[in-house]
């Protein structure tokens, strides 16, 4: 009976301790995430991932990012993002339930994670905690993580972050750094056109850094500028 009773505790704390440890993360996500309401994010999760990256090739490599506040960032750039990554970003509550659902009938067709679905919030939460891998597991976290910062945050200050950590080609963060890497200007005086060609790499940024006279990009800047005017800005 005793031998019994010993298994069974064995067998408990088996459950109990990764809910403890899973509910741990949680927690420390939240709290970080409380933080940055008010304060400022540094190095993302996913700058680290990349920074590391560089620094296969060349040890003194570094990312380049600059912060600057919201008021700062043209808004031909915010309308041209959300008209191309989430055109119903001030309404949705951080998650398009209708583009995750043709993602996931997409990936399943492919037998693989080929397409997210993702929201500008869900974007964010992946950048500052998560990797760039693709799995139901990470989507998962995504998930819980972009419903804290819906619950903490309100939408100018997620697409404030958003748009100062967000990769914008190989080692370039954020909207001023990709403003100077691309165009030699500030992020608060880019033009129409030039908000409208950053927003369109954004899916693929490191490589349209080096196919930078792409026919698609050239393309599909067209259509964001003529959708950018119907862009909500929170």
């Amino acid at each position: 009976m005793k031998k019994s009773a010993g298994k069974w505790r064995w067998v408990k704390w088996v459950f109990i301790v990764p809910v403890l440890m899973f509910l741990a993360v949680q927690l420390y996500f939240f709290l970080q995430i409380w933080w940055w309401v008010d304060h400022n994010p540094g190095m993302t999760a996913f700058m680290r991932e990349q920074q590391a990256a560089l620094r296969e090739k060349n040890p003194n490599a570094n990312i380049t990012q600059m912060w600057v506040p919201y008021e700062r960032i043209s808004n031909n750039l915010k309308r041209a993002i959300i008209a191309s990554e989430d055109a119903n970003f001030t309404d949705h509550d951080g998650v398009d339930w209708e583009a995750l659902q043709k993602a996931y009938e997409k990936n399943t067709r492919k037998h693989k994670v080929v397409s997210g679905g993702s929201t500008i919030t869900q974007q964010l939460a992946k950048n500052l905690f998560l990797s760039g891998s693709r799995n139901y597991l990470r989507k998962g976290q995504e998930l819980i993580i972009t419903f804290m910062l819906e619950s903490l945050m309100d939408k100018e200050r997620i697409f404030e972050i958003y748009l100062n950590v967000v990769e914008f080609g190989t080692g370039t963060f954020g909207a001023e750094a990709a403003a100077r890497h691309y165009y030699g200007t500030s992020a608060a005086s880019l033009s129409a056109a030039q908000a409208a060609r950053l927003a369109v790499m954004l899916p693929n940024p490191r490589y349209f850094d080096k196919h930078r006279d792409s026919n698609y990009l050239a393309r599909r800047t067209g259509v964001i500028l003529r959708r950018m005017g119907a862009a909500d800005l929170p």
